[in-house]
C-alpha cells in the first residue's frame, strides 16, 4: 500500500497573511510541517501542495517536493482531490495541516497503519480530550463516536450534553484526515448536505451520507497558527525544546 502525506498551503489568510511563510526560528513555517511530517515512517512521499508561486518557490528552496494546485477551490477536499488525481500509484492520502508546525509524527504513522489494519477504511481522523475551558468555544469542534471508535456526529456546540457528569469526556476533533484514494475522489464530487452547511463543518458531508470516518485518540498536543499570538507561542516552544 502506498502512502501519501500532502500538506496543503494557502498564501492568503485573513488573520495571517502569507501564513505558510511565516518565521519560526529561521524557517518558514511549512518547511517546519514539512519536515515534521517527513519523519513519519510510514507515507513513502510528502508533498505541499500550494496556489501561490511565492510559496511553490519556498517549499523549492528547502528540497521540498511541491504541486500547484487551482486557486479556484472551494475547500481543502477539493484541493486534496486535485493532488490525488496527479498521483496515479497513491493508495491513501493523509492530509496534514499547513498551520501545524509542531505536529506529531507519529499521529501521521497511527493513521496510516489503520489502513494497513483494515483494507475497508474508507477514512480517518483523530481527537484528544478537550480541555474544559474550550467547552463553548465554536471554533474548538467536538465529535462523539460509536462503541467502535466511527464518528456519530461532529458540532461546534457542546457534545455530548454532560446531563449525567462524569460518563463520557468531551473530545475534540484535530483536523487531520485520512483517506483512501478512491474515496477522497467520491467524497469530494458529493454535494454540500444540509447539516455540512449549518454546523460550516465539511467532515459532516461523509457522515450524512451515510460513509464511516474511523477516529483515533491522542494524548499529543496540537497548536494552530491562526493569529500572531500563536506564532509566538509557537516560536516560544520550539526554542524552548532547542534549549535556547
Amino acid at each position: 500500500m502506498k502512502i501519501l502525506c500532502v500538506i496543503p498551503a494557502r498564501y492568503a489568510s485573513t488573520r495571517l497573511p502569507g501564513k505558510p511563510l511565516a518565521d519560526i526560528v529561521g524557517k518558514p513555517m511549512i518547511q517546519h510541517v514539512y519536515e515534521r511530517a517527513s519523519k513519519a515512517k510510514l507515507p513513502q512521499q510528502v508533498v505541499v501542495a500550494t496556489d501561490n508561486e511565492i510559496v511553490f518557490t519556498a517549499v523549492q528552496a528547502f528540497g521540498g517536493e511541491v504541486v500547484m494546485t487551482s486557486p479556484e477551490h472551494q475547500t481543502g477536499t477539493d484541493r486534496l482531490a486535485e493532488v490525488a488525481e496527479k498521483y496515479s500509484d497513491i493508495d491513501v492520502i493523509i492530509n496534514v495541516q499547513g498551520d501545524e508546525p509542531l505536529i506529531d509524527p507519529v499521529i501521521i504513522d497511527n493513521l496510516a497503519q489503520e489502513f494497513l489494519q483494515d483494507p475497508n477504511l474508507n477514512m480517518a481522523s483523530v481527537m484528544t480530550v478537550m480541555a474544559e475551558e474550550e467547552y463553548h468555544n465554536p471554533n474548538a469542534v467536538k465529535v462523539v463516536t460509536d462503541l467502535k471508535g466511527n464518528a456519530l456526529y461532529f458540532s461546534r456546540s457542546l457534545i455530548p450534553y454532560p446531563r449525567v457528569a462524569g460518563k463520557s469526556p468531551v473530545y475534540k476533533h484535530i483536523g487531520i484526515y485520512a483517506y483512501k484514494k478512491e474515496f477522497l475522489l467520491r467524497y469530494a464530487n458529493l454535494e454540500p448536505t444540509p447539516l455540512e452547511q449549518s454546523e460550516s463543518l465539511e467532515q459532516l458531508r461523509a457522515l450524512e451520507n451515510g460513509y464511516k470516518t474511523k477516529m483515533i485518540t491522542t494524548n499529543a498536543k496540537f497548536i494552530g497558527v491562526d493569529t500572531i499570538e500563536d506564532l509566538e507561542k509557537v516560536n516560544e516552544i520550539i526554542r524552548k525544546n532547542r534549549g535556547e
